[in-house]
C-alpha cells in the first residue's frame, strides 16, 4: 500500500509540473504582448497540426482495407460522390479516366484529350498524401474530422482500388503507402497559369517588389474561349468583394473597376435587371445549388416540396421557419444551412413560390 501511494504521489507531482510548466509557457508569452490573448500550449498546437505533407510528415499510425472503405464510403460518401466516386450530379467524380499505362509512366494521357468528359480527382492529384490529408480534414463536409485514421485509410485505399491502382484487398497502412503509384505524380507542373494565353501562362511569379505605384489599374480580363465558362459571373452570390462582376455574356467593358469606383454600374444594371421575381430570388441566394426544379440534388426538388405540403395548413409558416433556422431529418441526412440573411418577405416570397411548385 505505501508503495502504491509513493507511485501516486510522485505521478501526480510530475503532472503537477507539466502542467505547471505549459502555464509559465503561455504566461510568459501572453506577456509579450498584453491584453492579446497568450500563446498557444504545445498540446493545443498538436490538437491542430494535422496536416500530412508529401513526404508523409505528420502521418499518424494506422491502416484500414478496401473492404472496410467500402461500408464507410456506402454510409458516408456515396451520397454526394456516387457509389463507384463517378457521380457529377454534386461534385466532379472521384474516379475515372486513367488507365493501368498511367499508373506506369505517372501521367494521365487523358488529360490532354479535349474529348475527356470530366477531370476527376485521380487524374489530377499526383500524391497520395493530399488525398489522405484532405478526407481526414474536412470529409464529410457535414461532419468534417469525424473520421479515424484507420477510417481514412480505408476510404484512400477504396478511392485507390475505384481507380485500379490497388487491388481489391489491398490493405492500406503508415507502412506501405509511399509505395503507392498515384497515376499523375509525373504530372504536376509549378510553371503555368490559370488559363494559357498565346501559349503563355496569364500569370507568373516574377514579382518585382520594389518601388511599388501607391495603386495599381486593373487590368487582366479572361480569354473569350474562358469568359462565360462558369456562366454569367454578374448573376452568381458573391459575397465577398467591391463589385458583383463583370457580365460574362458580354464583351469585356472598356474600362475595368478602378480605385474610384467606375465601372460598377455595368455589374450592378446587370444584376438588378435579373434579379426581379421568386426565381430569380431563388438563383441569386444559391438556393439553386441544393434544389433542382423536378430532380433530387442535395436536397429536396421544388415539385417534391410542393406535392408534400399540399393542402398543409400551416405550411407556410412552417417552412419559412426551418429556412430561417435551417436543419435536417426530413428528408436526409444532409442539413440545409440557416439563411438567416433573407429578410422574412423575401424568405415568404421563396417559400410560397416553392410551395407553389415554382409556378
Amino acid at each position: 500500500m505505501f508503495k502504491l501511494d509513493k507511485f501516486c504521489v510522485r505521478l501526480g507531482f510530475a503532472a503537477f509540473i507539466a502542467i505547471s510548466a505549459q502555464l509559465s509557457f503561455a504566461q510568459s508569452g501572453s506577456a509579450k504582448f498584453p491584453g492579446i490573448g497568450r500563446v498557444a500550449t504545445p498540446a493545443e498546437v498538436a490538437a491542430w497540426d494535422i496536416d500530412v505533407r508529401p513526404d508523409f510528415k505528420g502521418l499518424p499510425k494506422g491502416s484500414g482495407s478496401v473492404e472496410k472503405g467500402q461500408v464507410i464510403w456506402e454510409a458516408k460518401c456515396a451520397s454526394c460522390h456516387g457509389t463507384f466516386g463517378e457521380s457529377n450530379e454534386i461534385f466532379t467524380p472521384i474516379a475515372g479516366g486513367t488507365t493501368a499505362d498511367d499508373v506506369k509512366t505517372g501521367r494521365v494521357a487523358s488529360l490532354k484529350d479535349m474529348k475527356q468528359p470530366q477531370r476527376t480527382t485521380l487524374m489530377k492529384v499526383p500524391t497520395v498524401s493530399t488525398l489522405w490529408d484532405y478526407i481526414y480534414r474536412a470529409m464529410p463536409w457535414n461532419a468534417p474530422r469525424s473520421l479515424t485514421p484507420d477510417d481514412t485509410y480505408a476510404l484512400v485505399a477504396f478511392i485507390l482500388s475505384l481507380g485500379e491502382i490497388v487491388p481489391d484487398d489491398y490493405v492500406l497502412s503508415d507502412k506501405n503507402i509511399a509505395d503507392v503509384k498515384m497515376p499523375n505524380r509525373n504530372g504536376m507542373t509549378r510553371k503555368h497559369g490559370f488559363w494559357n494565353v498565346k501559349d503563355k501562362p496569364d500569370v507568373n511569379g516574377n514579382s518585382c517588389m520594389h518601388n511599388c505605384v501607391p495603386f495599381v489599374q486593373i487590368g487582366s480580363t479572361l480569354p473569350d474561349f474562358a469568359r462565360n465558362a462558369h456562366e454569367n459571373i454578374a448573376e452568381q452570390n458573391r459575397l465577398y468583394g467591391p463589385y458583383r462582376g463583370a457580365d460574362t455574356t458580354k464583351p469585356p467593358i472598356k474600362q475595368l473597376p478602378g480605385a474610384s469606383g467606375e465601372g460598377l454600374a455595368h455589374a450592378a444594371d446587370t444584376h438588378a435587371a435579373s434579379s426581379k421575381g421568386p426565381a430569380a430570388l431563388f438563383k441569386n441566394e444559391n438556393c439553386s445549388a441544393c434544389h433542382a426544379p423536378n430532380a433530387k440534388l442535395v436536397g429536396p426538388s421544388i415539385t417534391d416540396i410542393s406535392k408534400k405540403y399540399d393542402g398543409q395548413s400551416g405550411a407556410l409558416d412552417k417552412l419559412m421557419a426551418k429556412v430561417k433556422a435551417g436543419g435536417s431529418g426530413v428528408w436526409g441526412s444532409i442539413p440545409m444551412p440557416p439563411q438567416t440573411q433573407l429578410s422574412d418577405e423575401d424568405r415568404k416570397t421563396l417559400v410560397s413560390w416553392m410551395l407553389s411548385g415554382g409556378k
